[in-house]
């Protein structure tokens, strides 16, 4: 199927790559596109590799991970539909990619190689000033990121979490923000076990802030949620700050 077949069955609600743009030059730059069909768990790009291809998750999700050097691997920002990555391709210079990006859902991205995200860049030039804004949107969420692992707790970094979530991908459904997400996943997102992680869950499903079915979370008032992230889970977290990139760790 090619990538204009996609757009008119399946299209993302917000594109920001294409904010601003008129519909007959978006779908110029749909018919440059290749669309391929992605696995979940598979790689997509390789953090320190050539960056010479832009990418848009069409369906699906994936996420950002960084190789460090002590071979741990850490998990960065999240890739819901309508957001592109890759970005490093419209650079006219050589360039590599600065994260790897892999799948966590089977998914369908929209791939152009650099030479011709350049080029239409050239053509379009509000195509590479939502691309800007995009990467300021990236550098903002590691700020706020950097913040939250200094001087947030668990409960309160796992709260921030859950709201980005309602917004970014949630569907409202009658009891509340509905959508789907794994413990590991938001723990791996919240710098926390998946323990803790759990019991901070478990809690706010038993005073309502949520509810909890498998692999979906409803968040069914964001008031209580941060009503409840107020409080320390017990007297060994309280409200110390963590380092950056280290995993909290409570028994």
């Amino acid at each position: 199927m090619s990538a204009l077949e996609f757009r008119a069955v399946e299209a993302p609600p917000h594109i920001g790559l294409f904010k601003g743009l008129q519909r007959q030059e978006i779908d110029l730059i749909l018919a440059a596109a290749r669309a391929r069909r992605i696995r979940a768990k598979s790689v997509m790009t390789y953090q320190g590799e050539p960056a010479d291809h832009l990418l848009l998750m069409w369906k699906g999700r994936a996420r950002y991970f960084f190789d460090a050097p002590n071979a741990k691997k850490l998990i960065m920002i999240w890739i819901p539909p309508g957001h592109f990555f890759g970005g490093a391709a419209l650079v006219p210079r050589r360039s590599t990619y600065l994260l790897s990006t892999e799948t966590v859902r089977d998914s369908v991205v929209l791939v152009w190689d650099g030479e011709t995200i350049r080029g239409l860049a050239r053509r379009f030039p509000q195509l590479f000033e939502n691309a800007i804004v995009g990467a300021v949107d990236h550098l903002s969420w590691y700020i706020a990121a950097h913040a939250a692992l200094c001087s947030q707790t668990a409960r309160q970094r796992l709260a921030s979490i859950l709201l980005g979530y309602t917004s970014s991908m949630g569907q409202r459904v009658q009891a509340g923000i509905e959508f789907d997400i794994t413990n590991e996943e938001l723990a791996d997102a919240a710098n926390i076990t998946p323990y803790t992680t759990s019991r901070i869950l478990s809690e706010w499903r038993r005073n309502g802030a949520i509810r909890k079915q498998r692999g979906k979370i409803i968040v069914r008032s964001t008031e209580a949620l941060f009503l409840r992230a107020g409080r320390s889970i017990d007297s060994d977290e309280g409200n110390r700050p963590v380092p950056l990139f280290g995993h909290e760790r409570s028994a």
